[in-house]
């Protein structure tokens, strides 16, 4: 059994880019790119860091799906299905909820950390 090794988040690991899904996309076609520094090998607990281009896209929690972000630079706005909307810049910290269902727009270039807990993921099929 090998010896658990802190994670620097300094060390940039290779990047990932993907798209929003067509039948979830809203505005624009935004590149978004994924730093995951982390992973416990089950997709059950990742983080790093995730970076995106301006676009919005319908987003859906399962319900064992969680995620913890803190936005480094750039602003976003998530709204919502009653279309109650929230705005997130530099410094601003959010979960969002298992369940959740939602618009996610990013405003300007984003860039955030990131910390995405799947218990669903977690169990087995």
């Amino acid at each position: 059994m090998s010896t658990p090794r802190l994670v620097d988040f300094r060390t940039e690991p290779a990047p990932t880019h993907d798209r929003p899904r067509p039948d979830r996309l809203v505005s624009g076609n935004p590149d978004r790119t994924t730093w995951t520094h982390y992973s416990a090998g089950h997709g059950d607990f990742d983080c790093g860091i995730w970076a995106c281009e301006p676009g919005a896209w319908r987003i859906a929690f399962p319900a064992g799906k969680e995620e913890f972000f803190h936005v480094i630079s750039g602003r976003i706005r998530i709204s919502d299905e009653a279309g109650e909307a929230r705005e997130f810049g530099p410094g601003d910290s959010c979960v969002i909820p298992a369940g959740f269902t939602g618009l996610f727009q990013v405003l300007e270039p984003v860039r955030k950390y990131f910390v995405v807990i799947d218990r669903d993921a977690a169990r087995p099929a």
